[in-house]
């Protein structure tokens, strides 16, 4: 995969979604936080349905540590992993009052240190939320980079190192969005749809298959 692929494949993403951004629905810093927390192992959906009954109750580090472990519980738990979550996002809002004044940190050393939080987590924080040109390589992510051969690597690690070093800089700062949707909607895992993709002349996946619906 040459450089010339690579912007011919990022120009293409950016012209059918100039825009785009997570499926996750917040509106501030410390609500795409806590829904990105909720997210692992779950459907952006099912967070949604969760978060749309808990934001407008409690949606700032007081208002959720006010409700308490099992009183969190009560609003996530339809989603995979409710307990340990709640444990987490109720640790995570005294964190935040006690080391950072009830905001959510623009630093992925301090994201890092909330329980709950890895590094895929606080890049698409400081990404999102806070517009840094970080990359948030999920196994959607993983899945795109290694198949077309963008960024081929064998850990998450190593995709993300490559993706910041080979991704032309104008589209760094939403090349992660257009992967996921790409991964999530058209690169799907077990059939991917080569016949509706923008891109499947560019892509060097030797497998490609006609499936189009």
């Amino acid at each position: 995969m040459n450089a010339d692929k690579r912007y011919q494949i990022f120009s293409r993403l950016r012209e059918q979604n100039p825009h785009p951004t997570t499926e996750l629905a917040y509106d501030s810093p410390f609500e795409l936080l806590i829904a990105v927390i909720l997210s692992a192992q779950a459907t952006d959906v099912g967070v949604n349905k969760a978060t749309a009954k808990l934001f407008p109750i409690a949606n700032t580090p007081e208002a959720i540590l006010a409700l308490g472990v099992d009183g969190l519980k009560s609003y996530i738990k339809t989603i995979g992993l409710f307990n340990s979550k709640a444990e987490n996002v109720i640790k995570t809002c005294q964190i935040l009052i006690d080391l950072h004044g009830g905001e959510v940190p623009e630093t992925r050393e301090a994201l890092e240190k909330l329980p709950g939080v890895g590094r895929k987590t606080a890049n698409v924080v400081l990404n999102t939320a806070f517009g840094h040109p970080t990359m948030a390589v999920d196994t959607h992510i993983y899945r795109v980079s290694n198949r077309t051969r963008i960024a081929p690597g064998k850990t998450v690690l190593e995709v993300e190192k490559k993706l910041l070093r080979f991704v032309p800089k104008e589209f760094l700062q939403d090349a992660h969005h257009w992967l996921i949707l790409h991964g999530r909607y058209v690169c799907t895992a077990r059939k991917p749809r080569c016949g509706a993709c923008i891109i499947e002349d560019l892509c060097e996946f030797k497998d490609k298959t006609e499936y189009n619906d």
